[in-house]
């Protein structure tokens, strides 16, 4: 299976294979101008072999090519856009099980491919386009090993971070990196603000020892864990390490919807003056009465990072993200960044002597409920139609999808970037308001 879209390729055997990789690499490799790409990849097993085919793919037609080898994703978008480089890509799956995998494509400017440029890239695949020349030049195969190392030295350094502050307040944390691209460059970023980091799942194998995903009901090891050892703060990444979840003190899960709320909260605060926040449609309700309190406004995109990124560069925002954990801040890099996440959320706990569970309930609370639907026998069309017809005193929005909304709640219909599901999200004062949104479509399919 291949499943093609704004966040890249994904694919698990026979479809997904040296072949195919070869082939994504040569075509994006067309649309770049000249110069050195990045690699880089998350710790799955296949990806020491698929990174290699990448590179071996790129060199054959001249380009020379820099091997970060395992990094987190936004560790290659930040050396994209911090150094010469024209390109990048990444061999990962994000989120979806070990058996897949992936190639993610980084611009010049160090964000991921715009629609147009995904839709030519797979046309050139597709149509099975030349991409060698006989009397090219083999290009170079560098290493870099120290790339994490200059990404974390970035981020403890933005410029509206108390880092003084945070380093004197020595917070314990216990990092639950899922074995993924994040197992060395979290822990290095929490210890370089004077954490004590206490680690699980860090080894770095590639073998997921949860469900990839960081949803709260695949971090019950890291709520134990924090628990146990009196940590302040558990923090979660997914395979990649562009996502964060955030475990209270308590145990509780702050849910990977409040990431980006807790570090605006942080990030408000500390600014002082009128901010534009960008984030998704899928995104909590939060975000926007947290806006207000600040005199700031949230602006949102279709979702998918890049179309959060270029409603960001379009509405001059410095702070946006996804309610998936995603956290983009603009002085750091363009793209969700599970280290910029986790320094913006201690940011925050240095701010006040009270215990992060205490700031995660004085702010805005809604319950989202996040369902999903295999499209097989599915009319997508007859759905959303339905849909109109249910929830017919709502706003509606159909940027991405179809999205109903009304003053205190909300539900949001779309097809999945990465699967091939329609996803049903739903936000509400409680858990049963948003159930019950749910409920009025699963119950008329």
């Amino acid at each position: 299976m291949i499943i093609r879209s704004i966040s890249g390729v994904r694919g698990t055997a026979p479809e997904f294979t040296s072949e195919s990789i070869s082939r994504y690499a040569q075509a994006f490799n067309a649309l770049q101008p000249k110069g050195v790409f990045m690699l880089g990849r998350d710790t799955r097993p296949s990806g020491e072999r698929f990174i290699e085919d990448v590179a071996q793919a790129l060199i054959s037609v001249g380009r020379d090519v820099i091997n970060l080898n395992i990094v987190p994703t936004p560790t290659v978008q930040f050396m994209v856009e911090n150094t010469d480089a024209v390109g990048g890509i990444v061999v990962t799956a994000s989120h979806n099980p070990t058996e897949w995998n992936g190639l993610k494509f980084i611009r010049e400017d160090g964000t991921f491919l715009l629609p147009d440029e995904c839709r030519q890239l797979f046309k050139s695949v597709d149509i099975d386009a030349e991409f060698s020349d006989v009397d090219q030049e083999p290009g170079l195969h560098f290493p870099d090993v120290n790339a994490v190392q200059k990404h974390v030295i970035k981020v403890a350094s933005l410029s509206f971070i108390q880092q003084n502050e945070i380093r004197k307040r020595n917070f314990k944390v216990v990092v639950d990196a899922v074995n993924g691209a994040a197992f060395e460059a979290l822990p290095y970023m929490l210890e370089s603000l004077g954490c004590e980091v206490i680690k699980i799942h860090c080894n770095g194998d590639g073998n997921f020892a949860r469900p990839p995903e960081p949803l709260p009901e695949n971090l019950t090891d890291l709520s134990a864990a924090v628990v146990q050892n009196k940590a302040d703060v558990g923090f979660a990444s997914d395979p990649d390490g562009d996502r964060l979840a955030v475990i209270l003190e308590d145990g509780r899960p702050a849910g990977d919807e409040y990431t980006l709320v807790i570090a605006a909260d942080g990030y408000l605060q500390t600014v002082n003056k009128p901010e534009v926040i960008v984030t998704n449609l899928s995104t909590t309700l939060a975000l926007e009465k947290l806006a207000e309190q600040y005199g700031s406004t949230v602006k949102r995109s279709a979702v998918g990072e890049i179309n959060v990124v270029q409603k960001m560069i379009e509405s001059g925002s410095n702070l946006g993200g996804e309610g998936n954990g995603g956290v983009i801040l603009k002085e750091a890099h363009l793209g969700r960044d599970s280290l910029v996440a986790a320094t913006m959320i201690l940011h925050r706990m240095a701010m006040t002597d009270k215990p992060i569970g205490t700031i995660y309930d004085n702010l805005p609370q809604f319950s989202i409920v996040k369902d999903r639907v295999e499209l097989d026998g599915i009319d997508k069309e007859a759905v959303f139609n339905k849909a109109r017809s249910i929830f017919s005193d709502a706003n509606i929005n159909e940027v991405d999808g179809v999205k109903f909304t009304w003053t205190d709640r909300w539900i949001h219909l779309r097809l999945s970037n990465t699967e091939p599901i329609m996803r049903i999200y739903a936000e509400g004062p409680t858990k049963a308001d948003a159930q019950e949104l749910v409920n009025q479509i699963r119950f008329s399919l």
